[in-house]
């Protein structure tokens, strides 16, 4: 067992080259092997967002304040609102991040694969993260 005591976890900046505007992780686990599963807390700024990705094994969201937006490609972008819980299934192409004047924060959970827990894509274009919300 392995205690991590609060605070004993820097938060840090995301690489600028997979998200949009202000984003910090406040890391939860990054589990030694053979486990996989990783986890942060994740807040956005207003407008701020990832780029395009996918997750070898799926990542689950949790909204834990604020309200945002995340989409899929070629839809419309969906509301996600404080308590909102998202499954996104592997492989699936998408984004999440705050809604244009509100922050928000949501616990993200994702498994590795060979040290990995998403694969990158392109930057969200503005016309996709503006589109009228379903």
């Amino acid at each position: 067992m392995q205690i991590f005591p609060v605070g004993s976890r820097p938060t840090t900046d995301p690489n600028p080259d997979y998200f949009t505007g202000a984003v910090s992780f406040d890391p939860v686990i990054d589990a030694p092997e053979p486990a996989r599963v990783n986890a942060a807390r994740v807040s956005f700024a207003p407008s701020a967002r990832t780029a395009w990705h996918t997750h070898p094994y799926g990542q689950t969201l949790h909204v834990l304040s604020g309200s945002g937006l995340i989409g899929l490609r070629n839809a419309a972008p969906q509301r996600i609102r404080a308590g909102d819980t998202v499954w996104i299934p592997p492989g699936e192409e998408h984004w999440h991040g705050a809604a244009p004047d509100t922050a928000m924060v949501h616990l993200a959970i994702q498994e590795k694969e060979d040290g990995s827990a998403a694969t990158w894509l392109d930057k969200v274009s503005d016309a996709d993260y503006l589109r009228s919300p379903e």
